[in-house]
């Protein structure tokens, strides 16, 4: 494998090495405001949620690379203490990326990129009309990396009201991932979008643990063919099929009996979402 020390490698291609493995990472579209009332609006991919309660999020406003200018953002927090962070939808992402261009201090991105400004309830800056999720947030800290160009800044905000356009809301008035259109940030000039296609659940272990990939029958676990995905959803189960539900399984479904390459049987049941089946044909 490539081998990267930091410090020897120049920081432009360090931050393509880095912003190409992290990748795709969510958009915060920052909406800030100055001492003197003028708004600004920045997107930044340094961004995620880090906490629920309280309810936190960071990003960072990194110094420019290439001469170390602090962002307007920055400088307007360290104003005024006080963010709306906008999630992007791939119906934005061109203004979105107008909005980014290095505008002199005080110019208006909202009129720039002709988003609509919507007056916040809690605190002054303003809200992107657009977006399908507007978070108010209050500063809570800001954590400086460094002084030189591409240094981060840590920006802990705490959302104090979030509005959720009902139209992204499923049955249950949760958010509906396939509903969003999300945009995310890849590296270079590259972005994603959520589609339909490329979105599946997992379920997550939270009160119990799986038997472990160390615990599946050593044909399984030696297997040339089956992936490690394989491996990780058939050890994801509590407890190995036992005789009765392997024979259960195999008379609800009479065509696996016998199967002329059990292997090729059951990656095709674990592609398909059919985990238990997979594992019950292996140990038949």
């Amino acid at each position: 494998m490539l081998r990267i020390v930091p410090e020897e490698v120049k920081v432009p291609l360090r931050h393509q090495y880095m912003l190409g493995a992290i990748s795709p990472r969510p958009i915060a579209f920052v909406s800030t405001i100055d001492a003197g009332g003028n708004p600004n609006l920045s997107p930044y991919s340094f961004f995620n949620a880090v906490g629920s309660n309280p309810p936190t999020v960071i990003f960072s406003p990194a110094l420019s690379g290439r001469d170390a200018k602090t962002k307007d953002t920055l400088l307007n927090i360290r104003e005024t203490g006080e963010a709306v962070i906008n999630i992007v939808s791939y119906s934005m992402v061109q203004q979105m990326s107008l909005a980014s261009s290095p505008y002199e201090r005080g110019v208006n991105e909202f009129e720039k990129s002709g988003f609509t400004a919507l007056a916040s309830e809690i605190v002054r800056p303003f809200r992107v009309a657009e977006s399908k999720v507007q978070m108010e947030c209050i500063v809570q800290d800001i954590i400086e990396t460094g002084t030189q160009g591409a240094a981060g800044n840590i920006v802990i905000a705490e959302i104090v009201l979030m509005h959720i356009d009902e139209s992204v809301l499923d049955e249950n008035g949760r958010i509906d991932p396939y509903k969003m259109d999300y945009v995310a940030r890849m590296g270079g000039n590259y972005y994603t979008r959520v589609i339909p296609e490329s979105i599946f659940e997992l379920v997550q272990p939270k009160d119990t643990c799986g038997l472990g990939v160390d615990q599946l029958p050593e044909q399984i676990r030696l297997s040339k063919r089956l992936t490690g995905n394989h491996l990780g959803a058939l050890g994801n189960f509590l407890t190995h099929p036992t005789p009765a539900e392997v024979a259960d399984m195999l008379s609800a479904h009479p065509e696996w009996t016998d199967p002329a390459d059990k292997e090729t049987l059951a990656i095709s049941l674990l592609e398909n979402n059919q985990a238990w089946e997979a594992f019950c044909i292996l140990v038949a």
